[in-house]
């Protein structure tokens, strides 16, 4: 099956490089609602079409994240009611939700933290910003960065540190003073 939106031009680009960039995320969201672990694929497969087939009416600059978690929801409950093997607990729908919503309230909360995140680190010294980019995006061992910015292992766990406060004090102002701020 090949399902294709009404303008799948560069819509069908536009729409893999934002389900690379979220897949992760979808695949930790189902996980967390779906008990076995085997029905997950078919779930997130079924979603992914479902994404695929409503891409055209994604409004770009939205929450990709809340509209695919929607899309996400419906899929977990549509798969479950379809689901003949084992019979679903009067609560499981009500439970399911429940958890749907505290994990919305979370990722809102985390999407603010993280848009904090990258307002704050346009604001460090670029030195600054290159070893915490090296130690936690390229992954670098604290070694192998304190060889190359000629510096003590002992420096540079102190130096992060600093840093790593540095940070979450303008997050913390970031999320005091709300979204408006970050912008």
């Amino acid at each position: 099956m090949n399902p294709t939106p009404p303008d799948a031009g560069d819509h069908g680009e536009t729409f893999l490089r934002t389900l690379a960039e979220h897949e992760r995320w979808l695949a930790a969201y189902v996980y967390s609602l779906v008990t076995r672990t085997a029905d997950v694929d078919d779930i997130l497969q079924e979603c992914k079409i479902v994404l695929w087939r409503q891409f055209a009416r994604f409004q770009a600059g939205t929450n990709f994240r809340a509209w695919a978690r929607t899309i996400a929801l419906h899929q977990i409950l549509n798969y479950r009611r379809a689901e003949q093997r084992r019979p679903e607990s009067p609560h499981e729908r009500e439970f399911i939700e429940a958890v749907a919503g505290e994990i919305e309230r979370c990722s809102e909360q985390f999407d603010r933290k993280a848009e904090g995140l990258r307002h704050c680190l346009r604001k460090l010294p670029e030195a600054h910003r290159a070893i915490m980019l090296s130690r936690y995006y390229e992954e670098r061992g604290v070694e192998q960065i304190a060889a190359q910015s000629d510096r003590t292992v002992e420096a540079v766990y102190r130096l992060l540190s600093r840093i790593r406060k540095v940070l979450n004090d303008c997050i913390s102002r970031q999320l005091a003073t709300g979204p408006s701020a970050a912008r």
